[in-house]
């Protein structure tokens, strides 16, 4: 590692989170969805996750499949159809895949192998991917029952809302019962339909036995409303209505978990600038000093996964936080600091006290965006009970 720019992957708090999962809600299957890098943690996290409660990985293609199959040997399942072409190499590392409509099936089905998972996934109302054709579903499962080549190792929807104050939650679940009511999901080894924040706002599910987890396993959970004040109460009294008006399912509106984020990245203080009031920065002269100051400069910036909107958020040296002025630059930042920053001194950008939450907010992101921007090629370093660990 040359330039001083890097993620911090702290592994004992996602074991944390983990736990916490765990004991928490009860199911059978755990599948810990790793794609975009493991949002941004880096495909060796898998080699840890799968020691400490995650017992499946859930990923988007089949590249992604493949690397992290370099780092644990759980099963693996693609969250999208891939090529025919590329069925076999599935097959042959044990990665599971995503069986969404009847034509896919129908190009699959006489093929010869010699035991190619699938999940079936079914269209409820999110209009992506998926089969909602109740008749098309019941000649799959049917079919398939009787297939020694191919098994239907299980049976999954996305949900596309909260559902915790519209009505789509529910009407998904009710679709999914409609699809299946000729079917016997007993038979099938994994039905799964929640993702992280499902887990939080609803009770679980009497005939699902696995669970998609993402943002929660690694430490961002979901907003919960306090209803403090007079807006608090009279927001609670509206979000009341309009679940009891609409005939929403239950919800919960708070739980117990403690979750820790565990990505850092971090750069450095290569350079101090000292300005004069009115003294401008960077491209376009967009910031204009107020007073005299001093502007540290960090190597980090869009192409390493910061947006332009970054200029919103602060960073953290010292653990006090400061200011980015003017634009985000290709590989560079500048920050308006005092005294007190010295160069060589490390910069949090993201995490720590700089909230990726907050972050999400400032830049007009999501928390997931923030973390799967953060470029793959910067290097991750892991820690496992406070000392790095090299070994791949």
């Amino acid at each position: 590692m040359y330039r001083k720019t890097y993620v911090d992957i702290n592994v004992d708090n996602i074991k944390n989170n983990i736990k916490e999962i765990t004991k928490k809600y009860e199911y059978k299957y755990y599948i810990g969805v790793v794609k975009g890098n493991a949002s941004g943690h880096g495909m060796k996290l898998c080699k840890y996750i799968t020691k400490y409660g995650i017992n499946y990985l859930a990923v988007s293609s089949l590249e992604e499949a493949l690397e992290a199959r370099k780092y644990a040997k759980t099963p693996i399942l693609i969250l999208e159809p891939i090529h025919i072409n590329e069925l076999e190499i599935a097959e042959k590392n044990n990665i599971s895949i995503t069986l969404s409509s009847y034509n896919y099936y129908e190009q699959i089905k006489n093929k010869k192998f010699i035991n190619l998972k699938v999940h079936l996934k079914l269209n409820t109302g999110m209009n992506r991917l998926g089969i909602s054709d109740k008749r098309e579903v019941n000649i799959i499962y049917n079919d398939l029952l009787n297939n020694k080549n191919i098994e239907l190792e299980g049976i999954y929807t996305h949900f596309a809302t909260t559902g915790v104050t519209d009505k789509h939650y529910d009407n998904q679940v009710e679709m999914f019962k409609k699809l299946t009511s000729d079917i016997d999901l007993s038979k099938i080894k994994i039905v799964h339909l929640g993702r992280s924040c499902t887990l939080e706002y609803h009770p679980k599910l009497p005939f699902a036995n696995g669970i998609r987890i993402g943002l929660i396993m690694y430490g961002i959970g979901q907003t919960f409303p306090t209803y403090n004040g007079i807006k608090g109460k009279l927001r609670k009294i509206r979000n009341e209505l309009i679940r009891k008006k609409m005939n929403i399912s239950k919800t919960y509106e708070s739980n117990d978990i403690n979750l820790k984020t565990g990505l850092e990245l971090k750069t450095e203080v290569i350079e101090l600038q000292h300005l004069k009031c009115g003294d401008k920065v960077g491209y376009g002269m967009t910031y204009t000093a107020s007073t005299d100051t001093t502007i540290a400069i960090c190597p980090i910036g869009y192409a390493d996964g910061l947006s332009l909107s970054f200029k919103n958020s602060k960073v953290s040296i010292n653990d006090k936080l400061y200011n980015i002025v003017g634009l985000i630059n290709m590989g560079m930042i500048t920050i308006e600091v005092d005294k007190n920053v010295k160069i060589g001194d490390k910069v949090t950008v993201i995490g720590g006290n700089v909230n990726i939450k907050n972050i999400a907010r400032m830049t007009n992101n999501t928390a997931y965006m923030v973390m799967t921007h953060i470029n793959s090629n910067i290097p991750r370093r892991y820690f496992v009970n406070g000392k790095e660990d090299t070994d791949e």
